[in-house]
C-alpha cells in the first residue's frame, strides 16, 4: 500500500541506488521514450518497485534523446518495424522475464494501422518469445479505442454502454487493439506458464516529446505560444467537449498498474481500464495550464465558429523557433514536438468513461488527482527545458 500511495502524491520518482548485483526479474520496455515506456524506464528501476530489483532494456526506434540520458536503462535503438533487425537485437535478450508493450505506429487509415501495429507487435514476440526461456508475462497496452474504434469513427459509437467495462463486445470494425491482443493471445499459447494483461487507459497526461499522443505537451506549446504573442489562451474545441466530464490517465499511474499486474497473481490473463479515478472538465483545466504559464486571458467562446489547434498554430514555426532561442530551450522545430491534431480529435465532442471497479476489484488501488497530474508534467517539461 505504501508504494502506490507514495506514487499518488506525485509523479516518478529519482531515488536510484546503486544497481543491484542480483536482479529479480528483467523488463523489456518496447517504446522506453513514448508517453508512458519513459515513465516506467523510471519507475521500475526503483528499489522499492514491486518485483524488483528489476534489469531493464528500452527500446526505441530513434538514437537516445539527451531527456532519456539519465534514465537508468539499457537502452536499444531498434526499428521493431524490420523483422531482422528486431530479431538480432532483441532475440539476443534471453534473460527477459517481462515484456512491456507500450508503444504504436500512426498511419493515415486504420487499416495502415493494423497492418503496420499488428507488424511490430509480431516481430518483438517472434524475437523474444521462443529465446527467453525465463519469459513470465507479456504486458500489451491499448486504450480506450477498444470500445469506440478507431480515430475515423471517434464519435460514431457514443450510444455504447458507459462507463465502459472490460468485457464489452468488439466493435465491428477493423481495431488494430483487436489485432494484437489475437497476436498476443497466440503467441502465449505457445509457451506454457506464459501470462499476459491488457491495459486500457484514456487521454494519457504524461512526458514525452517523442509523443505523437501527448495532449500535454500539445497544449503546454500552445499556451506558450499564446504567452509569448500576448494573445488569449482559448479552446479549441467544441461546447460539449468544454462542458461535459472527462477523465484522464497519469503515465505514471499506468505504469504502477502495469507493475502490478505483472505480480499480482490476481491480475493475471485479464484486461483493465485505467484512468486517474476521478473526473474533470476542460473549462476547469483550461484556468490550471493558464496560470502554468502566467496567462491571465483564456476561456471559450460559446459563440465563435470553432478553430481548430491545427488551424491556430498554422504558421507558427517560426514564432515556436523564437520562444526557443529566447528561453534557451532544447532546441527543436514546432511540428516534430507537439500533435495538435490528437486534442483536436479530443475536443471534438463528449468525452467517453471508462470503469474502473475491475482494476479495483483485483487489488489495484493506485490514484491521481487530474489537476495535480497536469501541474506536474508540465513542471516537468519545464525542468529539462521544452517549454518556457
Amino acid at each position: 500500500m505504501s508504494w502506490w500511495w507514495s506514487g499518488a502524491v506525485g509523479a516518478a520518482r529519482k531515488n536510484y541506488e546503486e544497481k543491484p548485483k542480483n536482479f529479480e526479474n528483467v523488463a523489456l520496455i518496447v517504446g522506453v521514450t513514448g508517453i508512458v515506456g519513459t515513465s516506467l524506464g523510471e519507475i521500475l528501476p526503483h528499489a522499492d518497485t514491486p518485483g524488483g530489483p528489476w534489469k531493464v532494456y528500452g527500446v526505441a526506434r530513434r538514437p537516445r534523446p539527451s531527456w532519456n540520458a539519465d534514465c537508468p536503462v539499457e537502452y536499444i535503438q531498434c526499428d521493431v518495424t524490420k523483422k531482422e533487425d528486431t530479431r538480432a537485437k532483441l532475440g539476443a535478450l534471453t534473460d527477459v522475464t517481462h515484456i512491456f508493450y507500450v508503444t504504436w505506429a500512426s498511419r493515415s487509415t486504420e487499416k495502415e494501422n493494423v497492418e503496420v501495429n499488428g507488424l511490430m507487435f509480431r516481430n518483438v514476440l517472434e524475437a523474444v518469445v521462443p529465446n527467453a526461456p525465463n519469459l513470465r508475462h507479456i504486458c500489451l497496452q491499448t486504450g480506450t479505442k477498444h470500445y469506440i474504434g478507431p480515430f475515423e469513427l471517434f464519435f460514431e459509437n457514443q450510444d455504447r454502454e458507459q462507463p465502459y467495462p472490460e468485457d464489452l463486445p468488439r466493435l465491428n470494425v477493423p481495431n488494430f487493439y483487436y489485432t494484437q491482443e489475437d497476436i498476443m493471445f497466440e503467441m502465449v499459447k505457445k509457451k506454457e506458464g506464459l501470462t499476459w494483461s491488457v491495459h486500457r487507459p484514456d487521454i494519457i497526461f504524461g512526458f514525452s516529446p517523442n509523443s505523437v499522443m501527448n495532449i500535454i505537451g500539445a497544449l503546454a506549446i500552445y499556451a506558450a505560444i499564446c504567452k509569448h504573442e500576448g494573445a488569449p489562451f482559448m479552446f479549441p474545441g467544441t461546447k460539449e467537449a468544454w462542458n461535459c466530464y472527462a477523465i484522464g490517465s497519469d503515465a505514471a499511474l499506468i505504469a504502477e498498474h502495469e507493475i502490478w499486474a505483472c505480480v499480482d497473481p490476481n491480475a493475471k490473463n485479464e484486461a483493465f481500464n485505467i484512468h486517474n479515478g476521478d473526473f474533470f472538465k476542460w473549462k476547469h483545466m483550461w484556468k490550471v495550464i493558464a496560470d502554468q504559464f502566467g496567462i491571465k486571458e483564456y476561456g471559450f467562446d460559446e459563440k465563435a465558429e470553432r478553430v481548430t489547434l491545427v488551424e491556430r498554430m498554422k504558421g507558427k514555426g517560426p514564432v515556436w523557433d523564437e520562444i526557443v532561442k529566447k528561453h534557451n530551450l532544447l532546441p527543436s522545430k514546432l511540428e516534430d514536438v507537439a500533435g495538435f491534431w490528437f486534442p483536436d480529435v479530443i475536443f471534438g465532442g463528449d468525452a467517453f468513461v471508462s470503469s474502473m471497479n475491475k482494476s479495483k476489484e483485483h487489488g489495484f488501488v493506485g490514484f491521481r488527482n487530474s489537476k495535480n497530474s497536469v501541474k506536474t508534467w508540465i513542471d516537468r517539461m519545464k525542468a529539462y527545458k521544452l517549454v518556457p
